[in-house]
């Protein structure tokens, strides 16, 4: 009786540690579901705000053109400088063929760089050049884009990049940024330089162009839109994480810390910065990793203040092994240390600070390898 008891309890222990696991596993596997839905949300939640920035541009863009001043020309180069900031955020966003940089991506048309102003307008030393100063073809939103990278990679007609070089022009002080006149876009009396209606027919189509893009890629990213469905109901959980955790890793190492800071202080050329005209790239710079952030803990802050929360990757991984979860806390302590050391502008740290671009780079490197180890560990799959 005594050893058939113990069978009996044996029997019943396991059976409720069975249960216990099935259980855990159920619930795990539920909070990844909610942090993929919660994910689905931020996305469009930062898209929208960039969006409303960008709207706010135009709208500055739109009053200047019709009447050029320096107060008008100043609001426009705030409003860029603000519209930046999510859009900067986004960017966490991409590397997995996403809405915004599948094979019909708008992405090429919103961020590319680095671009080679002479294809727009004037330079230092040839005051004729680029499609504004041309007699030819009328300046449209259709014409941007169909001339956009067609020449070369850089030859850029379309984006934040082309709004910066309108609103800022050539970058030529080793202090600030560039220092376009006003007046450049004044007809009649007063102007500046040729070509002032071409000027503005210029700014105007580039701004509605991304506007357009943009707001085409928030509505890919809307709850009933095919993508978002997609990703919730297509694929398994560690498919959809593998996609976000694989561009986390790709953006921190490879394009971040690679393509946006490596290579400026490789070539040790302002060209090679990310928004050149504007000096902005450090602010670049952290709102890029700021986007990296709002995806890994779940949360997103709007330009009117209001904060996003919800079912983070950060509480999955802390389900599952805290250790990594930690690992990936220290990273970006570290990392946003280390942006935060490097001096503005970022035109004179790629030569005068290159010891902390580097140590930048290094910690960039170690985030995106400590999210990768988060993700796997929580069954992310790539």
């Amino acid at each position: 009786m005594k050893n058939n008891f113990i069978t009996l309890i044996s029997l019943l222990t396991f059976g409720l540690l069975i249960v216990s696991c099935g259980d855990k596993e159920d619930e795990v596997e539920l909070q990844k579901k909610e942090a993929l839905q919660h994910y689905t949300e931020l996305v469009k939640a930062n898209y929208d705000d960039a969006y409303a920035s960008a709207l706010t541009m135009k709208q500055a863009i739109d009053a200047f053109v019709a009447n050029p001043t320096d107060a008008g020309f100043q609001a426009c180069k705030t409003a860029w400088l603000n519209a930046r900031n999510p859009y900067g955020q986004t960017e966490a966003f991409r590397f997995y063929a996403g809405p915004i940089d599948d094979a019909n991506g708008l992405e090429g048309f919103m961020n590319a760089w680095p671009m080679d102003e002479n294809f727009i307008d004037y330079v230092q030393g040839d005051p004729s050049s680029g499609l504004i100063n041309a007699s030819q073809p009328n300046i449209t939103k259709q014409v941007l884009f169909d001339l956009n990278e067609i020449i070369s990679e850089e030859s850029i007609f379309t984006g934040w990049h082309a709004i910066e070089f309108l609103l800022w022009g050539q970058d030529l002080s080793a202090t600030g940024p560039g220092n376009r006149p006003f007046t450049d876009y004044v007809q009649g009396g007063g102007g500046t330089a040729a070509n002032q209606d071409r000027r503005g027919q210029y700014l105007l189509a580039a701004t509605e162009l991304l506007l357009d893009h943009l707001d085409s890629v928030r509505n890919e990213w809307k709850s009933t839109a095919a993508y978002p469905q997609s990703f919730l109901n297509d694929k398994t959980s560690g498919e959809a994480m593998g996609l976000i955790f694989f561009g986390l890793k790709e953006f921190s190492i490879t394009e971040l810390s690679g393509e946006r800071m490596f290579v400026a202080i490789d070539v040790q050329d302002q060209e090679h910065e990310h928004s050149c005209f504007a000096d902005n790239t450090n602010a670049d710079i952290k709102m890029n990793l700021q986007g990296i952030k709002n995806v890994y803990f779940g949360t997103y802050q709007d330009t009117q203040g209001k904060t996003l929360t919800g079912k983070s990757f950060s509480d999955v991984v802390v389900l599952i092994d805290k250790s990594k979860d930690d690992a990936v806390r220290a990273a970006f302590a570290d990392t946003e240390a280390k942006i935060n050391a490097i001096p503005a502008p970022f035109d004179q740290a790629i030569l005068n600070n290159v010891p902390e671009i580097q140590a930048a780079i290094a910690s960039l490197e170690v985030l995106g390898n400590r999210l990768a180890e988060a993700g796997k560990a929580i069954g992310a799959e790539f």
